[in-house]
């Protein structure tokens, strides 16, 4: 950190380059997103969203070009470090409760947030912690990963089509969370088809160059 002050958090990208089973799936990708701001990815299947995503969370090695994390001081240092990641899958245990997933997500990320309960309220769901995962619906567990955002603090969500399986009322709810952490100072990155409703949302949008 600065002596003036705590600088600003900066996620910048400089002429990346992502692979896929060892063939190129996009190249040149420079962009920057400050705290409190949010960058959606666009474009069609195929043109690396989704491999970008993992390479910004350190999933997957970037090709080329490189990748930082700026102002994060020695609690956020990479993207990895200050970022949390919700993919195509939801990453719970499907014999586990829900309750027992989440606990289990806040204790393995630590920098705990909100309460279990608390962050199933959020997403209206604040009566099912008891039941195993695996008996859910499609837009409950979708909803659960969700809530997974909020029971440990990071800056940076990493998101990869995350209304996948909502409803319009849950869509609406989640993008309502999802200002509330903009307004908090945090960053979003989110690879969509859809809307999501971020008002002034930076868009990227991926061509398929190597197709």
């Amino acid at each position: 950190m600065a002596e003036s002050g705590p600088d600003k958090l900066c996620l910048v990208a400089n002429d990346l380059a992502g692979e896929r089973g060892g063939e190129p799936v996009f190249a040149g990708v420079s962009f920057s997103l400050e705290e409190g701001k949010a960058l959606t990815v666009t474009g069609p299947n195929g043109s690396g969203k989704s491999t970008l995503l993992r390479v910004v969370a350190g999933l997957l090695p970037a090709a080329a070009g490189t990748i930082t994390f700026e102002g994060g001081g020695e609690e956020w240092p990479t993207p990895r470090s200050a970022a949390h990641f919700l993919g195509h899958q939801n990453g719970m245990k499907t014999a586990l409760t829900v309750e027992e997933n989440l606990v289990f997500w806040r204790q393995f990320n630590g920098e705990p947030h909100l309460e279990p309960d608390e962050a199933l309220e959020m997403v209206g769901l604040g009566d099912i912690g008891h039941l195993p995962f695996g008996y859910l619906s499609t837009g409950q567990k979708r909803r659960v990963s969700i809530a997974r955002l909020l029971v440990s603090y990071r800056p940076l969500w990493l998101l990869d089509e995350p209304t996948a399986g909502l409803d319009a009322a849950s869509e609406a709810q989640f993008a309502e969370l999802m200002q509330v952490h903009l307004e908090d100072g945090g960053m979003i990155m989110a690879a969509t088809h859809l809307p999501l409703g971020l008002d002034g949302a930076q868009e990227l949008r991926m061509e398929e160059g190597f197709r």
